[in-house]
């Protein structure tokens, strides 16, 4: 009898674009997940993927955005709590999946965010869809947090960016772990502001990983696509970040098979 599956996307920018590619390989396997938890790019990608796109589709929809693509300046910056709007990826994901809401799904898959009133992290799994990824993927003081319901909602990434924890809950007996920033630690010294606060976030977010990837005994399998020292915050590379995503999904997808069918890893 087959063993429910979990894929926990993990946040990573542009190097999240490897999720796509992980997912086409497994896709050309037969291997389905039955539930979805992502986080930031994670959530992006999780979630076209729960809606029903082909990891094929979404890769077109995805590696030929260029930063004009996403970015829309906030003209009055100093007084706004962001130096983009997100506007435009909106925009992007309403075309790409449709303002659906997570009861229309056809995969279970649920995202995180952190609120900055309550200071808490969230779990989103109902209502508009298209708001949890955005929530998810905000990055603070880059892109504008989403006002809701009372919460500041920004990339759930500042508390948990692989949110395992997720998949357990919906009933996955076996959790497979996809992280794009890895033990991505040396980056060159902060030039400019927004390099500044990007590098604190991705100090805060390694260690914070690194900590709760050790708390959690029950992921039967973590992968770090090979990526180097591919820039997450620049949109380029998109093309290699697929292929490593590729590459290790083709390298791991017996592994996965035997997690998923364990009586036949045995006989074999």
């Amino acid at each position: 009898m087959n063993r429910t599956l979990g894929l926990v996307l993990g946040g990573g920018g542009a190097r999240g674009v490897s999720h796509i590619g992980f997912l086409q390989a497994l896709y050309e396997e037969g291997i389905r997940p039955d539930c979805i938890a992502g986080c930031s790019m994670g959530s992006i990608v999780g979630a076209g993927y729960a809606a029903g796109l082909t990891p094929e589709r979404i890769k077109e929809l995805t590696l030929n955005l260029k930063l004009k693509d996403l970015a829309q300046l906030n003209t009055r910056v100093l007084k706004s709590l962001s130096l983009f709007r997100t506007g435009k990826i909106r925009e992007l994901l309403v075309s790409a999946i449709g303002d659906i809401t997570f009861d229309q799904l056809k995969i279970p898959f649920q995202c995180n965010a952190v609120d900055l009133v309550s200071g808490s992290l969230i779990t989103l799994s109902k209502g508009s869809v298209i708001d949890a990824i955005i929530a998810s993927s905000t990055i603070p003081s880059v892109f504008e947090p989403l006002q809701k319901d009372g919460m500041m909602l920004v990339d759930g990434g500042l508390l948990d960016r692989m949110p395992a924890q997720l998949v357990k809950d919906m009933g996955a007996e076996v959790v497979v772990a996809v992280d794009p920033i890895g033990n991505l630690a040396c980056r060159e010294t902060p030039e400019n502001m927004i390099s500044l606060i990007l590098r604190v976030f991705d100090v805060q977010d390694i260690n914070n990983t690194r900590r709760l990837h050790a708390e959690r005994n029950f992921i039967d399998l973590w992968l770090e696509p090979k990526l180097g020292m591919m820039n997450q915050y620049a949109v380029k590379d998109l093309d290699f970040a697929y292929d490593r995503g590729y590459e290790i999904g083709v390298e791991n997808v017996r592994r996965i098979k035997r997690l998923i069918h364990p009586i036949v890893g045995k006989k074999k």
